[in-house]
């Protein structure tokens, strides 16, 4: 299995998924009204890093696409982190530059996995950024995501950029194309028990009917911003609520659970 991060056993994990920085070449510039680094630097001075097995960083880390976005934020969660390492994972959005990531993730904590290997799941980081806002899952990436699901014998848990299936608002337009492609292929894989994405900039949660699935539902579960949420308009409106997280804990033993909370200050 390609770029697989093997976690050590234990009976639970506690994630904190981190979406929509937007953050700028400088602590102190401005994304709508807001100071999107110190919303985020907030946010992680309430929430220690000890409390967490892994972050999960599910895109638009920067809004300005400089490679110093991302460098603030790569030394400000090694700085959170203190004495105990706490492993990064991340997958780009709409408006990352990977080239960039890399470059300034190319340092602990920070892991370029696809696929994180709990006891009792499997977690997998899926890349849905296209030639333009709007979320892509090609052939290619279908093919590769069926050969992995394809040897998966525990349940899966998916994470993404783009939203899967339309939310009522306006982002809808910028969601995951072609999403009927990607339904069918999940709806081979039983094993696939939910998604969590960022995009949209909304907390939210519903179990969406799968098509072609006889009556499966999916989990499907809308990380909020750190840094300002969208209204739920037909046009683009923002909204400073103060900086939002997801936080998540899966669960191994017979059978195997996960449950999500959103946070925020």
């Amino acid at each position: 299995m390609s770029l697989l991060y093997q976690f050590p056993p234990q009976t639970a994990y506690r994630l904190l998924q981190l979406s929509d920085c937007h953050l700028l070449a400088t602590p102190d510039a401005e994304y709508q009204q807001i100071q999107p680094y110190q919303h985020l630097k907030t946010l992680l001075q309430t929430y220690p890093a000890s409390a967490f097995d892994a972050v999960i960083l599910t895109g638009d880390l920067t809004q300005d696409h400089s490679l110093a976005s991302y460098q603030l934020l790569a030394d400000l969660l090694f700085n959170w982190q203190q004495q105990q390492p706490t492993p990064v994972f991340y997958l780009p959005g709409n408006h990352d530059c990977p080239a960039m990531m890399a470059e300034a993730f190319a340092r602990t904590p920070f892991y370029a996995a696809q696929w994180l290997s709990l006891s009792g799941w499997l977690l997998g980081l899926l890349n849905s950024k296209g030639p333009t806002p709007a979320g892509e899952f090609d052939l290619t990436r279908r093919d590769a995501l069926a050969l992995q699901l394809k040897h998966a014998s525990t349940p899966v848990w998916l994470f993404c950029h783009h939203q899967p299936a339309p939310i009522g608002s306006f982002i809808d337009t910028l969601g995951l194309q072609q999403p009927e492609l990607f339904w069918q292929l999940l709806a081979q894989y039983p094993q696939v028990k939910g998604l969590a994405h960022g995009h949209c900039h909304f907390a939210y949660q519903r179990a969406f009917p799968l098509p072609g699935a006889l009556g499966r539902q999916l989990q499907i579960v809308g990380c909020p911003a750190t840094s300002v949420q969208f209204k739920q308009t037909a046009d683009w409106q923002t909204e400073d609520l103060g900086p939002q997280a997801c936080v998540w804990t899966f669960t191994a033993g017979d059978t195997p659970a996960v449950s999500w909370e959103f946070i925020g200050l």
